[in-house]
């Protein structure tokens, strides 16, 4: 059945728009008319979908884990209700929020309704559905279990987006400080002491002590070359993001973020949590656990943990279990390690695997409220101080001009 896009005035006059099913396009016009939608625009969008091996979509754009998440719980509930899977996409399509996704779930709509497999229908938005959606999706399709596998898919993309917003909470207090101590900087050296420097050329007798002439010297440095510096930044960073994106560099990078003293170990953490958390919900889903862990090996966004992976890959493929190979990579914490073994022993693996990455979410999130709450003074003590030296060495030569400082 065709589907149409219709712009449209709703009986109060607000502007509506979104997609129906009709045979034609009289029929589309007479349900919205009785849905009282007074129709100024309708375009059979049919004839545009894409088919199943086409080029990409100009729908695949990225949708927040916030949108996908709250439509793959949609389609979980009108599944489990007994709906068709063509309905349910319909129902879905019409009543989300997000119009880019909305658009994408109308054409994978006709695509099911084509024939085409749910999992398959999705490969041609990758930047909206990764490669854990379809594998689990196509997991639950073959077992007949797509409603409740799409109920752990919400469960997780719930779980990854409050760890990301955790993470992202915390570092904004600090990162505002950091902004904030600069801005201040950057008035009293560019705006302050190039006023004050005047004041003290027109006292030739004044002796400016060694600490004054270094602060005045930074700040014409800064005054008369700060397109020269502000250059050498972008060009540093531009360097430092071609190295960290080059296959060599990225390894070095990781294996060098791995060993700083507090970020190293916060990133294992999350990097753990990650891991465990996606496994767990893959092995649920009915994933084979080789799949699995190729899956997996792209959640850790860590080279040196991906190659640990995949090194235990090649190694469960040859009959071996999981905690052996991951123990040999001495990359992975021992009590993982242990949870994992006692998980294969006892055939309670995923259950294991949840509760290590509960542990680790709850670790991360103690761990980055420690290092801000240290962090928050120490970036106030320092801020002090350093403006505490500046105002000691403009004052000082102030106080002796007007005679106080003899």
């Amino acid at each position: 059945m065709p589907l149409f896009e219709y712009k449209g005035l709703n009986k109060t006059g607000k502007n509506v728009r979104g997609t129906i099913d009709a045979d034609n396009s009289r029929s589309a016009r007479t349900r919205l008319k009785k849905d009282d939608i007074y129709v100024i625009d309708l375009k059979d969008k049919s004839k545009a979908t894409k088919k199943l091996g086409a080029k990409k979509s100009s729908h695949n754009k990225k949708v927040s884990v916030n949108d996908l998440s709250i439509m793959t719980r949609q389609l979980a509930t009108l599944l489990k209700a007994n709906i068709p899977l063509v309905d349910a996409l319909g129902a879905v399509s019409e009543q989300l929020e997000n119009e880019n996704l909305s658009n994408v779930m109308a054409e994978v709509k006709n695509n099911v309704n084509e024939g085409a497999p749910f999992h398959k229908s999705m490969y041609n938005y990758p930047k909206i559905f990764n490669k854990i959606y379809i594998s689990m999706c196509e997991a639950g399709e073959m077992s007949g279990s797509l409603d409740v596998i799409l109920l752990r898919l919400a469960e997780f993309t719930e779980d990854q987006n409050e760890l990301n917003n955790k993470l992202k909470s915390a570092m904004l207090y600090p990162a505002l400080m950091t902004v904030f101590m600069l801005g201040m900087l950057a008035v009293l050296f560019v705006f302050v002491i190039p006023k004050m420097v005047m004041v003290f050329e027109s006292n030739p007798e004044l002796v400016l002590p060694w600490y004054s002439v270094m602060v005045i010297n930074f700040s014409g440095l800064l005054v008369n070359y700060w397109h020269v510096i502000a250059g050498s930044f972008v060009l540093s960073f531009l360097l430092f993001r071609s190295w960290k994106n080059s296959p060599s560099g990225r390894s070095q990078y990781d294996i060098i973020l791995l060993k700083l003293p507090i970020i190293g170990k916060l990133a294992r953490m999350v990097a753990v949590s990650r891991f465990t958390r996606t496994l767990s919900t893959l092995l649920r889903g009915g994933v084979p656990m080789l799949t699995a862990m190729q899956i997996v090996r792209n959640v850790v966004n860590n080279d040196v943990l991906a190659q640990a992976l995949d090194n235990a890959r090649e190694n469960i493929s040859e009959g071996e279990s999981i905690a052996g190979p991951l123990k040999k990579s001495e990359q992975f914490p021992p009590i993982v390690i242990h949870m994992i073994n006692i998980g294969e022993k006892t055939g309670e693996l995923e259950e294991m695997l949840t509760q290590v990455s509960d542990a680790y979410d709850f670790q991360v999130k103690t761990e980055v409220e420690g290092i801000t709450s240290l962090l928050t003074p120490v970036m106030l003590i320092l801020m002090g101080c350093v403006i505490g030296v500046i105002v000691f060495a403009i004052m000082i030569p102030v106080f002796e001009m007007s005679g106080v400082g003899g």
